[in-house]
């Protein structure tokens, strides 16, 4: 590999047959660039070379792409449940049918190793799999009533729904707000990051191909300051999912609140597990490691806050230590554990929390540099770094660092833990390791955090709820309580005497 040029790159992108301008798909195909528009670079991380751009839309294109959705939905609603089922499912085939070009572009686009993007394409087709199989089966319930009267509810869908996601992970992140939206009967527009639009973009095509109506899931691209903020503002949109920053989801539920629409927050994670002293060690080591290896530590459920009873820490960081100096990293298409950082601005940020960290007076273990990559000028790597002697106090403890970077804490009581996990603006995800089955239920009762993991700490697949306590945001994604935030309740009443 060199930084000047990777063959491959350009072959999968040309297997793609994305145009290297990519502008909004709106009913099925995409816009004609506009005079004047805005373009932006969309670089591979691992290289810093440019690899497509993105033609911003207007807000005029935005209000277009809404209407679009809007006269689809009422399309979408005329074909029976099990009907709309069977092309959800065709979605899913559809993906996994496609699975190695997608992986493929989904490393080139976001940096992460290719085995990471093919668990999150066969992740993507699973959503569409799950919904598509619930979409005859979201019913309401018969309530007791007097006599003489009967009453039942009804989940009706909410009309078009804005989808804005981030670049960490794209197509699942698109996946899973988009596929219980078109199961419970809503259409949908979606806003890619402007870092990493290609296996969006490319799988919305091919979502018509595989027999969705054209313009029911239509995608605009540009930045949220920009074409985002059209998306939540048009009249026509009637929900906004998002996920992303605390800062920018403040902005986000302020404008649904204004306008009194319905909402779903991912926000940050500062996601702390418990180490016990009769914990497996070797299992709580793998699980802190491969917080730094997912997605080089860009992940807001990465458990990132490692508080360690003090009679095992040193054993425990000499295991974790032994885990971590070995990653390799590089460019994501080669396969090592670790990939770039999305970004420039990303990787000085990551650098910055490490100086930080050293001032405050936490030790290094581990990494804490730039990573010298082969050929690898112009990308963004960090080591796998891992910090002891870290207090709750710190920035690297209490912010998002968003990189491959580890802190462990200490502890000397139970108690003690539980306080400093919850300790935190976010409320996540949060895990403990014990051998102790009572600690275990005593320790996931008391953490604050929308998903806890007991002895592991690694995804949970598509039919377990997901999202936040705290700052960390509103409503669940995932499972079927997603489908129950994306529809609205109508309860009728009828006279029966």
């Amino acid at each position: 590999m060199t930084a000047t040029a990777r063959s491959d790159v350009a072959e999968i992108l040309a297997k793609s047959q994305l145009p290297s301008e990519l502008t909004a798909f709106v009913d099925g195909e995409f816009v004609a660039p506009r005079q004047g528009a805005t373009v932006l670079d969309v670089d591979d991380p691992a290289t810093g070379i440019v690899v497509a751009h993105v033609v911003e839309s207007s807000a005029e294109q935005v209000g277009d792409a809404v209407r679009s959705a809007h006269e689809a939905q009422s399309a979408w609603l005329r074909f029976d449940p099990a009907e709309r089922g069977r092309r959800m499912l065709a979605v899913a085939a559809a993906i996994r049918a496609d699975a190695d070009l997608l992986a493929h572009m989904e490393t080139i686009d976001s940096g992460k190793p290719l085995s990471q993007s093919r668990a999150d394409i066969a992740g993507s087709a699973r959503y569409f799999e799950y919904y598509g199989g619930l979409t005859d089966k979201i019913h309401g319930d018969t309530l007791p009533q007097p006599a003489g009267t009967f009453s039942y509810t009804l989940h009706e869908p909410l009309g078009v729904i804005a989808h804005i996601t981030p670049w960490n992970a794209p197509l699942t992140q698109l996946a899973r707000g988009v596929a219980p939206s078109l199961a419970a009967g809503n259409a949908v527009v979606a806003k890619p990051s402007e870092l990493t639009p290609l296996t969006s973009i490319y799988t919305a095509r091919l979502m018509v191909a595989a027999g969705i109506p054209a313009g029911l899931c239509n995608v605009v691209l540009g930045r949220g300051a920009s074409t985002g903020s059209d998306l939540i503002e048009n009249e026509l949109v009637r929900h906004i999912t998002f996920t992303g920053s605390v800062g920018t989801g403040r902005r986000v539920g302020a404008v649904a609140a204004r306008r009194i629409i319905g909402v779903n927050l991912e926000l940050g994670g500062k996601s702390p597990t418990i180490v016990c002293a009769d914990a497996d060690l070797d299992a709580a080591a793998k699980a802190g490691a491969l917080a730094v290896v997912r997605n080089s530590g860009q992940s807001c459920f990465a458990t990132t806050r490692l508080l360690v009873d003090r009679r095992v820490r040193d054993e425990f960081v000499q295991r974790l230590a032994a885990r971590m100096d070995g990653l390799s990293v590089g460019h994501g298409l080669d396969e090592p554990d670790v990939g770039p950082l999305i970004s420039n601005p990303q990787f000085e940020k990551v650098l910055g929390y490490l100086d930080s960290a050293r001032t405050s007076g936490a030790e290094l273990v581990v990494g804490g540099e730039r990573a010298e990559v082969a050929g690898g000028i112009g990308g963004h790597y960090v080591t796998p770094t891992l910090l002891q002697g870290v207090r709750n106090d710190m920035p690297v403890a209490r912010e998002e660092i968003f990189g491959p970077v580890q802190s462990v804490l200490e502890f000397d009581d139970l108690d003690e833990a539980i306080s400093i996990a919850n300790d935190t603006e976010y409320g996540l995800s949060a895990g403990v390791f014990t051998g102790n089955v009572a600690t275990a239920h005593r320790v996931a009762a008391q953490l604050q955090a929308g998903q806890i993991q007991v002895n592991r700490y690694t995804g949970a697949g598509v039919e377990v709820p997901f999202g936040g306590y705290k700052n960390s945001g509103l409503g669940r994604e995932k499972g079927i309580d997603a489908i129950h935030h994306y529809t609205q309740v109508k309860a009728v009443i009828m006279d029966i005497a």
